[in-house]
């Protein structure tokens, strides 16, 4: 399955004053980083992906629409799959970006 391509750009218009950001496509899905970092994907299967810091990614919890993301069985601390961002995308994709730009430039 493709990512959702309304999401993606969704996401790219939130992004839109943001500096250093790039697009990747990973796993069947499209990553935008910021600094080379990844900041926020639109899924292959739905949702997105958020990077977040791992000490914080717990109390951002809210099953069933926000949980850790899942890679081959294994859950991801830092990486929040968000099933429905709705209103909340702007926000969301703030938390991504926040984070990847507190990381080193790749």
């Amino acid at each position: 399955m493709a990512y959702d391509e309304a999401l993606a750009a969704d996401i790219r218009m939130v992004l839109s004053g943001e500096s250093g950001v790039s697009e990747k496509k990973m796993f069947g899905g499209l990553g935008f980083m910021i600094n080379g970092n990844m900041a926020v994907a639109a899924n292959a299967n739905g949702g997105m992906m958020v990077r977040v810091s791992p000490e914080l990614a717990s109390t951002l919890l809210e099953p069933p629409n926000v949980d850790l993301f899942d890679m081959g069985g294994r859950r991801m601390a830092g990486w929040l799959k968000v099933l429905e961002p709705g209103d909340q995308l702007t926000d969301w994709v703030a938390t991504g970006v926040a984070y990847a730009r507190s990381l080193s430039a790749k």
